[in-house]
């Protein structure tokens, strides 16, 4: 092992990631000032913690808790439902505020970002640190929301950045004191290294992101895969992750789940939901015109225990119409009578792009080409008029039903208030605010 500090004095590459604080709970203390400063719970409707705010946190809150504890632990709690439509106006607006000072945004997820500050000094007439700040206090004062903020030479060093002083933290690490940083890290906290993988640097008496970065290149290369190896190079200060600026647009696979409340013993009703998930699932992949060989199908009842069965198709496809055959079958292949469910899932695997999938001598071509015809309708129309303006008959059911019932069936607010203009389906691109004038 090298006993040599990390000493990179300069900044060859410039790279921020910022992580909103708490961001769902962040969101409703934003459109809702009364609840600032309280402990605030996300996820009513699932029954358990989606997301918390640092006040519901500090008392032992955590994520994925019940909500009979949560009430053990802090009493005086507010659930309430997740309104993701909110959250996800939120996330955008927080997107067009980073490309205000950078081009190149990556969309990390939906409360996370990197984004490439490197030359842009010369632009704002200040550091990269005060770009940071600038960025910060614009997020701050125009949704409501605190952010932490890393920025480092790489990638893996802007994310442990973010994570060293939250919430509201603004972490700097050049290239000089790249050492300071990871000598307090510890490895498994590391972006990229599971349990395993630590577990593994562990027996080598590698306990700290500091002394991964130190090790021999060689010792590396010799008993890590190349993903670490380039995770290795990060933390040493070498990017070798560039910030993807452009919008994903392949997938390998894409899955859509439900959960309802309460659980359900109609097999109408859950063959619905499965068939709603599938509709969805075709849906995304339309539009990103990619075609599935693989379709996986799944339930989960009412103790959490899931049950799925793999499809294989004979034919790549993102029509549901093609696919409902096989949804059906593998349905009342692990579908039980008399047991409740509480969630259904589908799952388009191995997925290929559209123009790639050619036809064999038993297709019949005039069919599907038709098919694809009224699909495009659908999509037009869906487009138009909201998701779901035409759905197939297997999926009705749904609408007969309200996803959640009982104490779990509150709405956000924002479903429960329109604008003029607006409808059930169609939404202004704006979340709802509420706020005492």
């Amino acid at each position: 092992m090298n006993d040599q500090p990390l000493t990179i004095r300069s900044w060859p590459r410039a790279l921020l990631h910022i992580d909103a604080d708490a961001f769902f709970a962040s969101c409703e203390q934003a459109i809702h000032p009364e609840l600032r400063g309280k402990p605030v719970i996300t996820g009513k409707e699932r029954g358990i913690v989606a997301a918390a705010s640092y006040e519901a946190k500090a008392r032992g809150v955590k994520r994925g808790m019940g909500y009979v504890d949560v009430k053990k632990v802090c009493p005086e709690a507010i659930i309430v439902p997740s309104d993701y439509e909110t959250y996800s106006l939120f996330s955008v607006r927080m997107f067009e505020i980073l490309r205000r000072f950078s081009p190149d945004v990556e969309e990390y997820s939906i409360d996370e970002a990197f984004v490439d500050l490197t030359g842009l000094r010369r632009s704002f007439h200040c550091s990269y640190g005060m770009i940071a700040e600038k960025i910060q206090e614009t997020v701050e004062r125009e949704l409501g929301i605190t952010v932490s903020i890393g920025v480092s030479l790489s990638k893996v060093l802007a994310k442990a950045g973010s994570k060293y002083n939250k919430p509201h933290g603004l972490t700097i690490i050049p290239g000089r004191d790249i050492h300071i940083y990871l000598e307090k890290i510890p490895v498994e906290k590391i972006w990229g290294i599971g349990p395993n993988t630590s577990a593994f640097l562990n027996k080598l008496g590698i306990r700290t992101a500091l002394e991964f970065a130190k090790t021999d290149e060689e010792v590396i290369q010799k008993h890590l895969s190349k993903p670490f190896q380039e995770i290795w190079c990060e933390l040493n200060g070498m990017s070798v992750y560039p910030v993807a600026a452009e919008s994903k647009s392949s997938y390998q696979s894409i899955s859509k789940t439900k959960t309802f409340t309460p659980p359900s013993t109609d097999e109408t009703f859950v063959f619905g939901q499965l068939s709603k998930n599938l509709e969805n699932a075709c849906i995304k992949a339309r539009r990103y015109n990619l075609a599935a060989t693989k379709l996986i199908i799944f339930l989960r009842k009412k103790d959490f225990r899931d049950i799925g069965i793999e499809l294989k198709l004979n034919r790549p496809t993102a029509y549901p119409a093609e696919l409902f055959e096989a949804l059906r079958k593998g349905f009342y292949q692990i579908y039980q009578a008399g047991i409740p469910y509480r969630l259904t899932g589908v799952v388009l695997g191995t997925l290929r792009p559209e123009n790639r999938v050619q036809f064999t001598l038993f297709d019949d071509t005039a069919k599907i080409e038709k098919m694809g015809k009224i699909y495009h309708s659908i999509d037009e129309l869906s487009a138009r008029f909201g998701k779901h303006t035409i759905q197939h008959a297997s999926s009705l059911p749904t609408k007969m039903q309200i996803q959640h019932e009982g104490k779990r069936g509150d709405a956000a607010a924002r479903k429960n208030t329109l604008f003029k203009g607006e409808n059930r389906r169609q939404r202004l691109g704006m979340p709802m605010l509420h706020m005492k004038v």
